[in-house]
């Protein structure tokens, strides 16, 4: 799933606020298709990452319940304009997906 995250990462008053929206089908494995009739198999992230450079200061770990296309934000402290933040996710079938931005 290249390309599956949008991320955007800005400092202000000796903060970062990270903001992301990630594409994923996120399906819980309950739900019916309805030609079919058969289940849809289970296909969710297990686990979201965030490194500053680095080093670990978010990990996440996600299962059925996360609505489709996730939205993530947070904060977290000492980094400055120009460093990098990573995001990347794993999900229950093996796939993965990363995406850097800049703070600025």
């Amino acid at each position: 799933m290249a390309n599956s995250i949008r991320i955007r990462a800005k400092a202000a008053a000796g903060e970062v606020s990270v903001k992301a929206l990630i594409t994923h089908p996120m399906e819980t494995g309950l739900r019916k298709d309805n030609k079919t009739g058969e289940k849809i198999p289970a296909h969710f992230i297990k686990e979201v990452k965030c490194e500053h450079n680095g080093k670990v200061v978010v990990n996440a770990q996600w299962g059925a319940a996360v609505s489709k296309n996730p939205y993530l934000a947070f904060a977290f402290t000492g980094a400055k304009a120009g460093d990098s933040v990573k995001l990347s996710w794993v999900d229950n079938k093996g796939e993965s997906d990363s995406a850097e931005a800049k703070v600025s």
